[in-house]
């Protein structure tokens, strides 16, 4: 009896293990009737997976052109206009230009002109600032003249009587009076008058029969600058009797 010889190796083939229910075993080769099954089975289950893949594929490229925005279509070239028509377009850049060059240069003329009459009239503004001040006292130093010149007459007449002198003082007084009410100079004699702190300066205060705190006497009258006090009239007031 002969030995046995053993069976080579066979090659691997790929549907061994596709079969269900089989085993994948070295030289199990399956009979040539179950590879047509086997294929369908392969291409169903191919046919299942790109089933499955294809909505994933779909909707990642569905998400990725959302991302991309679209491209634009290219715009047409441009034609060149002719040359009339840039030499026309040049003319009116030109003209364009040199009409607002004038209205700058006009303009520029202008504010320089408002700029020197702005600063003439803060010079004559200072000016007359300054001539106010100075010259404040002009008109009540005009009224004052007269005043000086009857003063200076009734020192020259030596040969005159009580009744001239006493004439002669009232028209310097009266004159001196003119002069104080054209320089808004206000007399403040509040003889019976309600005592006024703002005007008033008492010297003293005596009973009277008169309400508390009424001027009944006027040492000295005060004056006024357009309402400002110059000098507080000098008083006495007057203060309630002492209960007996």
């Amino acid at each position: 009896m002969q030995p046995r010889k053993p069976v080579p190796p066979q090659p691997h083939n790929p549907f061994e293990s596709i079969v269900p229910g089989e085993t994948a075993q070295p030289g199990n080769t399956p009979p040539p009737a179950d590879y047509a099954t086997a294929l369908k089975e392969a291409e169903a289950r191919l046919a299942e997976a790109e089933a499955r893949i294809k909505p994933s594929a779909e909707a990642h490229a569905a998400a990725k052109a959302a991302e991309t925005p679209p491209i634009a279509p290219e715009a047409p070239p441009l034609e060149a206009p002719p040359p009339e028509t840039i030499d026309a377009m040049l003319d009116d850049a030109k003209a364009r230009l040199a009409e607002a060059e004038t209205r700058i240069a006009e303009q520029h003329d202008a504010l320089l002109r408002a700029k020197a009459e702005t600063e003439n009239v803060r010079r004559r503004a200072q000016e007359e600032v300054v001539k106010a001040s100075k010259f404040a006292g002009e008109k009540f130093a005009a009224a004052m003249l007269p005043v000086k010149d009857s003063l200076e007459a009734a020192l020259t007449t030596r040969s005159q009587t009580l009744e001239d002198l006493h004439a002669g003082v009232e028209l310097t007084l009266k004159q001196l009076v003119a002069a104080f009410e054209g320089a808004k100079l206000i007399e403040e004699n509040p003889i019976g008058q309600k005592f006024d702190p703002n005007k008033h300066q008492a010297i003293s205060a005596v009973e009277a029969e008169a309400e508390p705190n009424t001027v009944i006497s006027v040492l000295q009258k005060g004056y006024l600058l357009h309402e400002r006090v110059i000098r507080p009239a000098m008083v006495i007031v007057s203060k309630a009797k002492a209960a007996t």
